[in-house]
């Protein structure tokens, strides 16, 4: 009895042990397999998919040639060089070789690239040609693959640098267009997960495989015409060069629907050598970027605005004596001599601030620069001719300026009497030649723009619409402005216009705000005007300036004007004027 029990005890111990030892192996089994599930695939997922970015390719930038696409941007095949750091067997190899065949275009941390073990993907270096790519290849590294990519090239050089900006190291556009429109042109990048065996070969089976193409961005087509654009370019530079000026720019409007037909910088850059710039002011587009006071230019606005609320004409008289009192100020005439009752024609003619000062005041009261005068001018000034406001224009880098409000302490009327004749405010070209083209084209404001439209994915180029925004004055106001600067130029500059063409435009020259004052030796030179046959068919303004240099409107900014005028009624075959 005693040993059949001894028996049965072993037994039963025996029993209850493996059926201990079978619980420990399920809990262990319900805890990896349930609890650690995803923990595990995790680690499956690690060392078996692999996922790569395939990279959209940016769009393609083009200008005009008349009414042709013609490309200024494109992209040409670099490629990228990546590891598998799983899968890489000798990193000092791979490293030694990486920098020695792509120099500069490594990544400096290579080192610790390789050691991220957790990662299937890590870029070593970019932008190799092909044949830095081959030479990396016959060294037949584990883990390491290749990629293409593209890179940004230029046909036309470094025409329109500043309106085309940049793509940087990153792939990240820069200034201009490149940065303005990058949301379009960068497109979006795809995503290639392949569930792949130990040695890295893509298995075609298994629900983790993905495949997310890659969207390119679009393709943009400018209004910038190409030989515009270089004609401005080039008689901008021979002017600069002839005068010793260091900065100068040109701006170009078709004013019928508010499209940019050219805009140009010097000093300039190339987009392609962008990285061995020094002075990154280059890079600015001084034109949307650079507020100013635009001086006399801006007589032809407060006659617009005197004119469309019918206070005054170009036949017009007031008393001349080249100085009068605004408050505590006198403010006087540059060009003095022109004395007496003379017309709002004269006073245009040359420049006399006091006749713009005049205006001013028969806004008001007629004697005064009243509240009344200074609301209308800031409501045509501001509201209207939509100076002081951002333009909206496609491009990185626009400054709005500063236009005072008459509700302001500081929008007095000695201010505006000084904003009469384009002091006292901060402003940039683009704002200038816009408002300047609604007043010339009869009082419709056109939206500015840089963009034609679009090439579409068949090669058909779509074109964008001009937008009209709002109207400035009345087509009877536009009219009589248009003569009168045609009076102007004709009278002050005879005989430099091609016969049987309406070319009007008006000359300012800028005092320089330095430290807090006007600088006694710097000025900027402009001129404001536009050409046509019985229309106004563009518009162009022109700035010459130069640091501790004093330039005018008429000597320096002007034979710019009439260079690219004169060479545009051929361009755009313009039809002489009935």
């Amino acid at each position: 009895m005693n040993l059949d029990f001894q028996k049965g005890s072993r037994s039963r111990i025996l029993a209850v042990l493996l059926l201990v030892i079978a619980a420990v192996f399920i809990v262990r089994l319900f805890y990896l397999q349930v609890i650690q599930h995803d923990y595990y695939t995790s680690l499956a997922g690690q060392e078996q998919i692999k996922q790569k970015t395939i990279f959209a390719e940016r769009g393609l930038i083009y200008a005009l040639d008349g009414d042709v696409p013609v490309p200024l941007v494109l992209n040409e095949a670099v490629y990228l060089v990546y590891a598998d750091p799983v899968i890489v067997d000798d990193e000092d190899k791979v490293i030694e070789t990486i920098r020695q065949v792509a120099g500069g275009s490594a990544k400096a941390n290579l080192k610790e690239l390789l050691g991220r073990k957790e990662s299937r993907y890590q870029i070593l270096a970019t932008k190799l040609t092909r044949k830095q790519a081959e030479k990396i290849k016959e060294a037949d590294l584990a883990g390491i693959r290749f990629q293409e990519t593209t890179q940004r090239v230029y046909p036309e050089g470094g025409l329109a640098a500043q309106v085309l900006g940049y793509v940087n190291a990153d792939g990240d556009g820069q200034y201009g267009v490149e940065s303005g429109l990058a949301d379009r042109l960068k497109g979006t990048d795809g995503l290639r997960k392949t569930v792949t065996d130990v040695t890295g070969t893509s298995l075609t089976i298994g629900d983790n495989n993905v495949e997310k193409p890659a969207k390119d961005g679009e393709t943009l087509v400018l209004s910038l015409d190409r030989n515009i654009q270089a004609k401005a370019e080039q008689a901008l530079a021979t002017q600069l060069e002839k005068v010793g000026a260091d900065h100068g720019s040109v701006v170009v409007i078709d004013p019928q629907t508010g499209k940019v037909m050219a805009m140009a910088n010097l000093p300039t850059y190339s987009p392609a050598t962008f990285n061995t710039v020094t002075d990154a002011a280059v890079f600015n587009n001084n034109i949307i970027s650079n507020p100013y006071e635009p001086g006399s230019d801006i007589k032809t606005f407060t006659m617009a605005a005197g004119i469309d609320k019918g206070v005054v004409k170009a036949s017009d008289t007031y008393n001349n004596t080249d100085y009068i009192n605004v408050a505590d100020r006198v403010i006087s005439n540059a060009t003095k001599g022109h004395t007496g009752q003379i017309t709002f024609q004269t006073a245009l003619n040359f420049s006399l601030n006091t006749g713009f000062v005049t205006v001013a005041q028969r806004l008001g009261d007629g004697n005064n620069i009243t509240l009344q005068s200074r609301k209308t001018m800031y409501d045509y000034f501001h509201d209207r001719f939509r100076m002081g406001q951002l333009t909206g224009i496609e491009l990185a880098g626009e400054r709005p300026g500063t236009i005072i409000s008459p509700d302001e302490v500081e929008g007095n009327a000695v201010r505006y009497s000084n904003m009469s004749f384009g002091q006292g405010m901060d402003v940039t070209m683009l704002q200038v030649a816009a408002g300047f083209s609604s007043i010339v084209n009869g009082g419709r404001y056109y939206q500015p723009s840089i963009l034609a439209g679009t090439i579409q994915p068949d090669g058909t180029f779509k074109q964008t619409q001009a937008q009209e925004i709002a109207t400035t004055v009345s087509s009877a106001t536009s009219d009589q402005i248009r003569e009168m600067t045609r009076i102007g130029r004709s009278t002050t500059f005879p005989g430099i216009d091609k016969a049987g063409y309406e070319v009007g435009g008006k000359t300012g020259t800028s005092q320089v705000v330095v430290n807090g004052q006007y600088s006694p030796t710097d000025t900027i030179g402009t001129y404001l005007g536009y050409g046509g046959g019985s229309t106004a068919n563009y518009v162009i303004m022109v700035e010459v300036s130069g640091k501790g240099k004093a330039f005018g409107g008429s000597k320096d900014a002007m034979p710019i004007f009439t260079d690219i005028s004169n060479w545009l009624l051929d361009y755009l075959k313009i039809q002489p004027k009935g």
